[in-house]
């Protein structure tokens, strides 16, 4: 049962579309019809609302923190779950017939809930990869694959399955970015599209 509540709070922690939520307050349009379609930062930066994209980004690495503290506190044993639970609740929830984000954001937030060297390295290489190349679906994507080979370096064997869950769903989700990548014509963090 723990490893069940475990997941089902972690999952609907995951699962508050806050770029939704903040963008339909703020009057703008239905974030799902600018852009990827996606309820995450970087498709609310697209609004060429800022404040909101920085929002949104905060949010969504809070909720995957809470969820992983939140399990850690009640179920003990459960983080790793409770981390694969929180992305899945992002990318697939329920309230939106499960079309959601990619992951990133939140992904950050787990990291940190799992450990501070972890998320460092998460960041470490989310914004090192962002600033150097300014494209944001690369960043996420090597930040999402170093996680488990953080978590390995670092001893936390136990969770290392459960990360690499992420890594490979972050990676699967990012499919069409990894295709415009190749073809050299995925867009750049500060344009349009």
């Amino acid at each position: 049962m723990n490893w069940f509540a475990a997941f089902l709070i972690a999952y609907v922690l995951g699962s508050i579309p806050f770029g939704l939520l903040l963008t339909r307050l703020a009057g703008t349009e239905d974030l799902r019809s600018i852009g990827s379609g996606n309820i995450g930062a970087t498709n609310v930066l697209r609004t060429g609302r800022k404040g909101l994209a920085a929002a949104t980004l905060l949010l969504d690495l809070i909720k995957g923190l809470a969820a992983v503290w939140a399990a850690g506190y009640f179920f003990p044993g459960t983080e790793g779950l409770a981390a694969l639970a929180a992305v899945i609740g992002h990318c697939f929830p329920v309230w939106l017939k499960f079309r959601g984000g990619k992951g990133v954001a939140t992904t950050a937030g787990i990291a940190f809930g799992l450990g501070w060297p972890i998320g460092l390295a998460y960041a470490l290489v989310w914004l090192g990869t962002l600033a150097l190349t300014r494209i944001s679906s690369l960043a996420g994507i090597s930040a999402a694959v170093v996680l488990p080979l953080a978590a390995s370096a670092l001893g936390r064997i136990a969770i290392v399955p459960w990360l690499a869950a992420i890594a490979a769903l972050v990676v699967f989700l990012h499919r069409a970015n990894i295709a415009r990548l190749r073809n050299g014509t995925e867009p750049r963090v500060g344009k349009r599209g």
